[in-house]
């Protein structure tokens, strides 16, 4: 019985590929003009995007709301940034030279939510100073 079916499905099998092949010798090229070539489209990469890699986030909290007063503003920034990273991205993110930039890695707290018991992740941190009279504005949507 098997064997039977076999057949069948195999003579199937050939009878499609004889119907494709021949599908496929009666088809003309398409011959496009010229000018309706396929433009490959770049994707538009925007002109902060190294900014936005290495800072992260701007830190909002009161300690940070507080130092702010003293033209010191705090960057949650990428694990790998350096301090000429940060500078240069905050120069092009905000239009304004850093004097001096501080950086630490910060450790991720331990939490508890009832009996189980975790870690935030750990993260570096960037303070910012800006030159007197100078400041931004990270404050906007929040």
């Amino acid at each position: 019985m098997v064997g039977l079916l076999d057949r069948w499905s195999k003579k199937k099998q050939t009878e499609r590929l004889t119907e494709n092949k021949a599908k496929k010798e009666t088809k003309e090229p398409v011959v496009r003009p010229a000018a309706e070539e396929k433009v490959k489209h770049t994707k538009k990469v925007s002109q902060h995007s190294t900014a936005y890699r290495i800072l992260v986030r701007p830190l909002v909290t009161e300690k940070a709301a507080i130092k702010e007063s003293e033209n010191k503003y705090s960057f949650m920034v990428s694990r790998e940034a350096t301090k000429n990273q940060v500078k240069e991205a905050v120069a092009e993110a905000y239009g304004v030279k850093p004097v001096r930039i501080n950086i630490m890695n910060v450790q991720g707290r331990r939490v508890r939510f009832g009996n189980h018991f975790g870690r935030r992740s750990d993260f570096k941190k960037a303070i910012v100073t800006l030159p007197v009279g100078k400041s931004i504005n990270i404050h906007e949507g929040v």
